[in-house]
């Protein structure tokens, strides 16, 4: 199948590679529209970052004179954005916007599936990584880390698994999900021991910036930024809260309606998919856990926002591509649902009525919210053994 694919070129480049080429020129359009009309606010507050904590600077105030809303990462971030901090502001926004596209390329060069499989998944996928490419986020980068962390933990490649795990937890909490790879792993003293190093190196790495006093103040503040911002983000009418709990709030319009008993199902979902250790020889099944990861973090996040939901259409249509009929007419629907509604639902393709009335009742996050019920289902009830993935590029163990 590669090598018909492969023949079918245009101007030398196969479909495959084209598609490499839209995410590519989308990065390149999102910087010059936003910094050639000085709207890169969310980059300002990443790049301003680096200077803030070298300076001993709260990072997590609101600081109205240089952007406007907060930074809510971790102190490895400022690590992470120094070398395009350091750059000119023109250059450094350019390599993020770049960089963003770049990795979720790789993470799905990563997947073990064929060319044509992969092109479909980056078409269905496009429209998400625009938002977030239009809004100059990190989620690109995000979804890369979980999928990197459980293909090279596929290999056995662990060195690398955790240090991906461990320091975008470190960043963005999110990547976290990726612990749950570890069951997977055959050398499992390996993973822990390789976790442990990559744990204790990033926790102190940032010190470099600031010395080790402002660190461990900054990591006091994350913490506190952090359970604040939760609390702020459960608003039934803000552009937050757009996952499944705020859905059910913004239902009955009640903001009172508490997060555990839903962070409860997804807990047990997986608690209870990776109980299963009969079914750990299926990839089937370690992909579908993959992808039900993949929508959790931004299902059950009451921080998940529109340019979020990148990750979340990662898992769904991966989910989808790897069936051996991806293209039922549920399926069919829940795809242009998926494209229509949750990818241009929030943009200027709807009239704002339409905008306002979607982001008040969060229905960006329906689709996605359907699709992990479905994906959890089958991973307590469905018996993977003896499945195969028919866009397999390979035999994978």
């Amino acid at each position: 199948m590669d090598a018909q694919i492969s023949a079918k070129k245009f101007w030398g480049l196969t479909g495959y590679q084209w598609t490499c080429i839209l995410y590519i020129a989308v990065a390149v359009f999102c910087w010059q529209l936003k910094y050639f009309r000085h709207i890169d606010n969310n980059y300002i507050i990443f790049r301003t970052s680096y200077y803030h904590f070298k300076d001993h600077v709260n990072l997590y105030l609101l600081y109205p004179k240089e952007y406007y809303d907060v930074y809510i990462y971790g102190p490895l971030f400022t690590v992470f954005i120094a070398p395009l901090s350091l750059m000119p502001e023109s250059w450094g926004f350019f390599f993020w916007e770049v960089g963003n596209a770049a990795a979720f390329l790789w993470a799905i060069h990563l997947l073990p599936f064929n060319n044509r499989a992969k092109t479909a998944i980056l078409l269905l996928c496009a429209i998400e990584f625009a938002n977030s490419s239009h809004y100059m986020q990190f989620n690109p980068i995000i979804a890369a880390i979980i999928i990197g962390s459980f293909m090279l933990m596929q290999h056995e490649k662990l060195k690398y698994a955790t240090l991906l795990t461990v320091a975008g937890t470190l960043m963005k909490i999110y990547p976290i999900v990726g612990l749950a790879f570890f069951f997977f792993s055959k050398h499992k003293v390996r993973y822990i021991l390789w976790s442990a190093f990559w744990l204790i190196l990033f926790l102190i790495l940032p010190a470099i910036i600031s010395g080790p006093e402002f660190l461990m103040q900054t990591y006091k503040d994350w913490f506190a930024a952090l359970t604040s911002k939760n609390l702020t983000n459960q608003s039934l009418t803000t552009g937050f809260d757009w996952c499944m709990m705020g859905a059910v709030r913004r239902a009955f319009q009640d903001s009172s309606i508490p997060n555990w008993p839903f962070l409860l199902i997804g807990a047990a979902s997986v608690i209870g998919a990776l109980a299963r250790v009969k079914q750990y020889n299926s990839l089937k099944f370690r992909l579908q856990l993959m992808c039900s990861l993949l929508i959790m973090v931004v299902v059950f996040s009451t921080a998940s926002e529109h340019p979020t939901f990148i990750i979340a259409t990662a898992g769904v249509v991966i989910y989808i591509m790897m069936q051996p009929k991806p293209f039922t007419t549920f399926n069919i629907i829940m795809l242009v649902l998926l494209l229509v509604v949750t990818g241009l639902g929030p943009s200027d393709a709807f009239p704002k009525p339409a905008r306002i009335w979607m982001q008040n009742h969060a229905i960006k996050a329906y689709i996605p919210s359907i699709m992990w019920f479905k994906i959890a289902w089958e991973l307590l009830f469905n018996d993977f053994r003896g499945q195969v993935i028919p866009v397999l590029k390979g035999e994978v163990a």
